[in-house]
């Protein structure tokens, strides 16, 4: 079972079925044998998902420039989920809830001191 962070660093996550990334790569490049590429023909036709990634890649008019351009459009769109995510985890803490952290980290510190106070002018 994967994480949903392992799933951000592959696009292509192996299901169990579904081709591995590679596999779709080299078939786009012609580098599979018959039979590998049969089976993934095969598959396609049944997985819709793996179909319109290997449209995707065969889209792309440099084959031997496809692991690269992959690499690059993962990075790209990990960066892209790790801003929208900040973006959210901020939107989630408005203002009110620093301005309460601010208030209870300064009454604790405030009652710190003051028992320091009094235990100093006690012990005199």
């Amino acid at each position: 079972m994967h994480t949903v962070k392992e799933d951000l660093n592959d696009i292509f996550v192996v299901t169990g079925q579904c081709p591995a990334q590679q596999q779709l790569l080299n078939y786009v490049q012609g580098k599979l044998s018959a039979a590998e590429q049969h089976e993934v023909e095969k598959h396609v036709a049944d997985c819709e998902l793996c179909s319109d990634a290997l449209e995707g890649l065969a889209a792309i008019p440099q084959k031997e420039r496809l692991p690269v351009m992959v690499r690059q459009m993962k990075w790209q769109l990990l960066r892209k989920l790790r801003k929208k995510n900040h973006r959210r985890r901020a939107a989630d803490y408005p203002v009110d809830y620093y301005i309460q952290l601010v208030l209870i980290v300064m009454a604790v510190l405030f009652l710190v001191l003051a028992a320091f106070w009094m235990m100093h002018f006690m012990l005199k």
